[in-house]
This record gives C-alpha cells, structure tokens and sequence, in this order.
C-alpha cells in the first residue's frame, strides 16, 4: 500500500513551492494535483493550472513522482495536452502519472462557452479521448479523423522520457470508462460510488468499492488482461468516512487496511486547506505520512 498526497493548486508559488518539497520530504509516493480551471469552493479564490504547478513542482522536487487526478475533456484536446505532457515528462525525468477521467458536470463543463455535456456525451468522448491520447505519446507522428477529436500529422519528437509513455490512471465507475481503464490504464481511480456521500454508510461504501472493483476484474477479463496488472487508487475525502481517517494515525491504518483487503495499492489524501472540505490537523497529517506506510507494509 502506498501513500500519496494531492495538493490543490490554490497557492502562489513562493508559498506554494515549500508544500511540494515538504511532500517529498515527507515520503510521499506520488504528489497531485487537480486538473480544473475552478473548483467547487475554491471558485472565487485563487486557483492556478496543474500543468504550469506540475511544471514548476519538477524543478523543487527530486524524487516524488507527480500527477494530475485528474485530467478530463472538459477544456483539453489530446493533441496539445499531449505536447505539454511530453514536455513536463521530460522536466521532471521521467516522473509524471497522467490521472484522466471522463469530465464532470462543474464549472469545466460550460467555461468555454458550450453547454454542459450529457453523461453519454461525456462517455463518447472519453471514449475517443484516451485512445487517441494513448497514440499521441507513443508515436512519432499521428493522422486521425474522430467524431470529437481529430489530430493531422500531429508531431511529438522524442516523446515521453517513460517507455512507451507516461502511466495512465485512469478513472471510472461505469462500464465503459472501465473498459478504457483495462486497456489503456496503468493504475485504476476511484473515489468510491459518490451516491452514498451523503447518507451512505462506510460499510455500504466498502461493498460499493467491492463491487466496482469486481467490475474491473471483468473488464479485463474480456481483453485477457491480468487484472493484478493495474495499480488501484482511492481518492479519499469522498466516501461517507470524509476526514475521519485522517483524524488520527491509527483511524488511517485501520481505513486503509479496510481498503487494502480489497486490491487497492494506493490511498490519495489532501494536503490540509483552514476552513475548507480538507480541514485537516497538519500535524496528524504528517504523522500519517511518516508513520502509516510501515504499518500497512
């Protein structure tokens, strides 16, 4: 089980910068960042891009690998997220961890000016996106005509600093984006089934979190993929048991053990933000960074 972090991009760097090297030091696994142009509460404040953050976090750290969680359609096209990602692959040698997903309804959704896609549109287009994407970073040059998304002797010389390309993790609930997770993911994301957020109970998200992942099981049984092959991440903080597991290092252990037994390698949880969803005890939170992993070992 490894221990990662996600770290909002609400700071200016002169702040921001000492939060992704005390990750590092604090032996983070992978430190990300959410790939929104606003985010829910944080809309009126301050919210930078992930691929400038990502960017500029390459430069202070060292050894913690880095990500999006995630990237989506909802204001990317492949063809210059691929370039950008190519570029940060290369600035951090080799470090990056390209978290996607299909898109939500949020703010994202209508800031270019369109209307918010349907669930299924959402789904079509995630379904051109990541393959297309997938293409994009492992080779030279990329011609294709989509419904969505179309690339014209797209160039991308060298490509990733990783073989064949950066890792996908790639997130899903529904049949087809765990469809896209089995052949293209290198790790699966989920945050649990978001309709037992509210009233549901954690023994409920569990069972939920079974299920999903016994789904996933068959997604790559039907392409003859070993499943055991794909990392499993939970973003926390969206279950019915919010903060509590970060309330003491032993409340984390038993939560991430609970979620071990069900296949997951990775637990994500948020850097502490005063007076937000993450208002976390910045001292339990280091704890747990420095204490947890060996007891989950």
């Amino acid at each position: 089980m490894r221990l990662s972090t996600v770290i909002l991009p609400i700071h200016r760097w002169v702040e921001g910068q000492k939060i992704w090297r005390r990750a590092e030091d604090l032996g983070f696994h992978v430190a990300y960042t959410y790939d929104h142009l606003s985010w829910r509460s944080f809309r009126d404040g301050p919210w930078f891009g992930a691929i400038p953050t990502l960017t500029a976090a390459a430069t202070v750290t060292h050894r913690m690998r880095l990500g999006t969680l995630v990237t989506s359609p909802n204001f990317r096209h492949p063809v210059t997220l691929a370039k950008e990602l190519i570029s940060l692959d290369d600035i951090s040698g080799g470090r990056i961890t390209l978290g996607i997903g299909a898109g939500g309804s949020g703010f994202d959704a209508t800031a270019l000016g369109q209307e918010a896609w349907t669930p299924r549109e959402r789904a079509d287009r995630f379904s051109e996106f990541v393959p297309l994407l997938d293409r994009l970073l492992t080779e030279d040059a990329v011609t294709q005509q989509g419904a969505h998304y179309s690339a014209a002797e797209a160039r991308n010389i060298p490509g990733c600093v990783q073989r064949p390309r950066l890792p996908f993790a790639v997130a899903a609930t529904g049949p087809r984006g765990l469809k896209l997770a089995a052949r293209y993911g290198q790790a699966w994301v989920t945050t649990g089934d978001p309709k037992l957020y509210e009233t549901g109970t954690p023994e409920q998200s569990v069972e939920a979190l079974r299920e999903q992942s016994e789904k996933l099981a068959a997604a790559c049984e039907e392409i003859g993929r070993d499943a055991s092959e794909l990392d499993r991440i939970l973003l926390t903080g969206f279950t019915p048991d919010r903060n509590a597991p970060m309330e003491s290092v032993d409340a984390f252990v038993d939560f991430a053990g609970r979620h071990a037994e069900l296949g997951f390698t990775e637990i994500a949880v948020h850097a502490p933000i005063p007076d937000s969803d993450f208002d976390i005890d910045p001292a339990v939170y280091e704890r747990i960074a420095t204490e947890a992993p060996a007891q989950l070992a």
